[in-house]
């Protein structure tokens, strides 16, 4: 309690804040995270970019987990830690949000000014010629061409992920691009692939005006994210984080909050219950 009534204060004497989310936010809307409490991986790591551009067989094995994984994650729907940062904006003390997670949440639940920093999962993108597609739509075409595939059922996984083993995925059909025929990927930032740099410039550049950082559900541990805390903290700007566990930026921290996002947030909704 002592910890959120100084995270409330810490808010309200910083009205121009930059924000920094990842995993945690999305957990409560049946979204699992990749980490334990420790920051250690929970399970095998994601693709790399490598493997899956370089291996069909990684593709087919991607492609046929997501089948199943999407119809629970296409259903995903923000939750309270969403809305209050929305509500946070709304207030107008929240400049930028910067999200390491791909499920569209913050936007879903109102938030603007959003940057997908891993890109976003209800797209697919054509590795030869650019084309986007929707995931949706993408789905449909993965079901047509699978459709037993269909009737298996896994436990959900990260971002869409669904933990299928033990099945024959080389004979699961990966349809091509309908524009080119080249090799489609989900539009977001696989492990080995780097954050496009204007991307990253962006955020940087609205970093320089921020009086105040938070962190709201990370721990950091992947570099495209921590940079923004180390930029932070070589400006001098305070650095407040909600995480239940360690962070990578433990020592960089004035404020941090270990309690579930939603509780250390909540104060942010108290007007609008009223």
């Amino acid at each position: 309690m002592v910890e959120q009534r100084a995270l409330e204060d810490f808010i309200g004497r910083h009205p121009n804040l930059f924000v920094l989310t990842g995993a945690g936010c999305s957990t409560n809307s049946g979204i699992p995270d990749y980490r334990d409490r420790l920051g250690n991986w929970k399970r095998t790591q994601p693709v790399s970019f490598q493997a899956f551009i370089g291996e069909q067989l990684t593709r087919q094995r991607y492609w046929a987990r997501s089948l199943i994984g999407w119809q629970r994650f296409g259903l995903a729907r923000p939750n309270s830690t969403h809305h209050a940062l929305a509500r946070l904006e709304a207030q107008g003390s929240c400049r930028l949000l910067v999200t390491q997670n791909v499920d569209r949440l913050h936007q879903a639940a109102g938030h603007r000014a959003v940057i997908d920093l891993h890109g976003r999962l209800d797209r697919v993108r054509c590795m030869g010629c650019g084309a986007l597609t929707s995931r949706q739509d993408f789905q449909t075409a993965l079901a047509g061409a699978n459709p037993d595939w269909l009737a298996l059922d896994a436990a959900a996984a990260p971002d869409g992920d669904a933990d299928l083993e033990r099945a024959d995925f080389s004979c699961f059909v990966v349809p091509a691009c309908a524009a080119c025929g080249g090799v489609l990927k989900p539009d977001v930032v696989f492990f080995g692939e780097n954050v496009p740099r204007d991307v990253v410039a962006t955020a940087l550049a609205q970093l320089d005006d921020a009086d105040a950082m938070l962190i709201v559900g990370s721990s950091l541990m992947v570099y495209s994210g921590f940079r923004f805390v180390q930029a932070a903290a070589r400006r001098g700007v305070p650095i407040a984080a909600v995480n239940l566990g360690r962070t990578r930026a433990d020592d960089l921290l004035a404020l941090k909050v270990e309690a579930p996002c939603e509780d250390a947030l909540a104060f942010l909704l108290e007007g609008e219950r009223a």
